[in-house]
């Protein structure tokens, strides 16, 4: 069983008070009425309150009332009742429900964002994750010198729907939400069941919550199936995180009017390359194909190489109901059995799509590049291709291996400029994140049958490389026409908090690898280092999945900063249009700058890419979400055996470990641990065993057995293994 370390340890006596305890009255009145700022209590409840039960106490608290007041400390009313006379801060912030006993708020101001305040549950006012809310600093700090606050309104709601299981009683029924930081069952009324069945997955809208009330009411306006279900299961995913479950008609029917044919007047306005070696590389069951490479050979001996993008944005006008659609989703969601496409079927997979043999509207960054992989010159404009082949990265790594093939002589030169141009990227700062990546082998039911890591090679580094080249090239050209000034949409990644960083490198330490972070420029070289170092290792993919945490994230801007994790001085993404808002964005602005357009008014543009990085985060979670399905069932079909795993992450209340075998993360609860009382230390991430001393921290090598999987909460339970921790 554990407990925290903050607790008083016997051996240790307090120190001598006074005798009348007046200045422990003083502290613990100043406390309380700092606590509850804008109450006022009376004499007598104060002595309640403070649970004072002797004559010596009580009138030291007259005492304390007296000095107190005198002094300015607190406040005495003209009906003889005291508060407190503090000035209390007052912040806008997000509420991050972390337990169910109390939450934090993050606060709205950028400079704030370490100064995270505590909220006891108590006092969140029916404020539920994600909620923006207005909240008082209480004057005095909790425990651990900890920020405590009280929240005084929810200014917007987050979300008022959730996905949940349905528990049907005689006389009422309520919903539990699968959501690990919704803290409440949701009542409804059996009158708003619209025919869920006990046990059934649903989708409920809150409708009521009266401060005062122990839960939420609610009532279900989506039946979902039998949870378990892995049709169910995804749609819960799905309606979790908001995304739609189908396309609207009207949306479809606009783009099914658009004609197949390119009307003679849109070619004569495009530079041609439909005579130029074209081809596409592209997942093998992949269906929107939204970048082409086109190569030849100059007089001068240089090379031209053309990165071309699908002209999504001559199909997709502003106004139109697809745009409407569009900037909604934002991006294409990629859950594991499926993909939610940002544009409709026929766009996406049809008329934007660059399929091999077909005449296709592009919007292109031709580069002229030495043998030596230097830019000598590029252009950027709109164009019209026709692409020769459709290679799957499998059939193009194999003709490449073997040196025969459809264009195998060009793969080969593309991807000795490819190594060359990577090379010059890590050696400018660069960091090298080669994150092992997952794909479960499903069955026709989607049950996961398999476990497969997925191998990067010279093809995938290949395209890779010249989509950064286009994008960076992209954003330099905005950039340089005027210094900055033009209104445009980067890509920015800055620096990485330090603190963060130190953490890791403290946890990258266990593993027997020293990373350097005092000096900001050799932090990438330090981090390649590492990265190189971990690779087939036991420790990769937490190492990795740690590295990435530690750093900032990545967002959508009108701000022309850099790309840390690139090294890229400015950066857009410019390259997948059939699957990402911004880049269509992109497209628009840089059309109107070549067509000599001035900046347009900065604040529209702005609050679009705020949207886009809110939509990309949730496509992100919903992701992550729906492989973490995969990984429960997988675990929890898998054979029973004692597995091999790595400590993640240390709290009070369980050690995260990842199974090496499967990459599967869960979790061995403190309140099982039951060979010793453990303590948590938060300064050193660790737990320590109040008996034997034992201890676990980040990064120890443990032997765990799966006891339970929860589909619902996609959570994996762990025990340690003959308590060898």
């Amino acid at each position: 069983m554990g407990r925290n370390s903050g607790r008083k340890k016997s051996g240790f006596k307090n120190k001598k008070e006074d005798p009348t305890g007046l200045p422990k009255v003083k502290r613990q009145l100043t406390q309380f009425l700092d606590s509850h700022y804008g109450e006022e209590f009376a004499v007598k409840q104060l002595i309640k309150k403070l649970s004072l039960r002797d004559a010596t106490a009580k009138k030291s608290l007259d005492e304390a009332l007296q000095e107190l007041v005198a002094s300015g400390s607190i406040s005495k009313s003209p009906r003889n009742l005291y508060s407190s006379a503090a000035d209390p801060e007052f912040i806008i912030g997000e509420v991050d429900f972390v337990n169910a006993r109390f939450a934090f708020i993050i606060p709205e101001d950028q400079e704030k964002k370490e100064n995270d305040i505590l909220v006891k549950e108590a006092d969140l006012k029916t404020a539920l994750d994600g909620d923006k809310v207005r909240v008082m600093i209480l004057p005095h700090k909790g425990r651990g010198n900890k920020r405590e606050g009280k929240v005084l309104e929810i200014t917007e709601r987050n979300r008022d729907e959730f996905v949940g299981r349905v528990e049907i009683s005689p006389r009422f029924a309520f919903v539990v939400p699968d959501f690990k930081k919704m803290h409440q069952d949701i009542f409804v009324k059996k009158s708003d069941l619209i025919g869920a069945q006990h046990n059934q997955k649903v989708v409920v809208k809150l409708t009521d919550w009266k401060e005062g009330d122990k839960s939420p009411t609610g009532k279900i306006i989506r039946v979902l199936g039998e949870a378990g279900d892995h049709e169910v299961e995804i749609h819960s995913i799905m309606a979790e995180f908001g995304l739609p479950f189908e396309y609207p008609e009207e949306s479809i029917a606009e783009a099914d009017a658009i004609p197949d044919s390119i009307p003679p007047r849109e070619l004569e306005k495009r530079r041609d390359f439909r005579a130029v070696d074209t081809f596409t590389i592209d997942p093998a069951d992949a269906k929107d194909f939204d970048d082409a490479i086109s190569f030849r050979y100059l007089k001068n001996g240089n090379m031209e190489i053309g990165v071309h993008i699908a002209d999504v944005s001559h199909y997709v006008t502003p106004k139109s109901i697809m745009e409407k659609e569009a900037y909604d989703r934002a991006t294409s969601v990629y859950l594991v059995d499926r993909t939610i496409p940002m544009l409709p079927e026929r766009l996406s997979n049809g008329l934007c799509s660059l399929r091999p043999n077909e005449d296709k509207l592009t919007f292109s960054c031709v580069f002229e590049i030495d043998n030596e992989a230097q830019v000598k010159d590029f252009w950027i404009g709109r164009t019209v291709i026709h692409s020769d082949r459709r290679f799957s990265y499998e059939e193009a790594q194999e003709n490449m291996d073997q040196g025969k093939g459809e264009f195998a002589d060009e793969l080969i030169k593309i991807n000795t400029l490819a190594k060359k141009l990577r090379k010059e990227r890590f050696r400018k700062g660069a960091i090298n994140f080669e994150t092992v990546e997952v794909k479960f082998k499903l069955d026709e039911k989607g049950t996961p049958v398999g476990l497969l890591i997925k191998e990067r090679k010279d093809v995938h580094k290949l395209i890779e490389e010249f989509m950064l080249l286009a994008n960076k090239t992209v954003a330099e050209f905005i950039y340089d026409k005027n210094k900055g000034k033009s209104t445009f949409v980067y890509r920015i990644h800055d620096y990485p908090d330090l603190e963060k960083l130190n953490t890791f490198a403290n946890f990258a330490r266990k593993f027997g690898h020293d990373l350097k972070i005092s000096d900001e420029k050799k932090v990438a070289n330090s981090l390649n280092k590492l990265m190189d170092e971990i690779v087939g290792k036991p420790e990769q993919n937490v190492l990795e999945q740690l590295a990435i945490r530690s750093m900032a994230k990545a967002k959508y801007t009108t701000e022309p900063k850099l790309h840390f994790g690139l090294a890229f001085p400015h950066y857009t993404h410019f390259t997948s249009p059939i699957r990402r808002y911004p880049d269509l964005m992109v497209h628009r602005l840089l059309q109107h700058y070549l067509d000599g357009g001035k900046p347009p008014e900065n604040q529209a543009w702005e609050e679009k890419c705020v949207h886009a990085s809110e939509r990309e985060k949730r496509a992100s979670d919903a992701e992550r979400a729906s492989i973490k399905y995969k990984q429960v069932e997988y675990m929890k079909l898998a054979e029973v055996k004692d597995y091999e795993g790595i400590v993640t992450g240390i709290t009070e209340w369980g050690v995260y470990v990842e199974i090496t075998e499967t990459k599967c993360e869960g979790m061995v609860r403190v309140q099982d641990m039951t060979d010793d009382y453990y303590d948590f230390d938060e300064k050193n991430m660790r737990l320590i065993g109040s008996k034997n001393k034992k201890i676990i921290t980040l990064g120890d090598k443990v032997m765990v057995r799966v006891t339970r999987t929860d589909i619902d909460r996609r959570t994996i339970d762990l025990e340690f293994v003959n308590d060898d921790k």
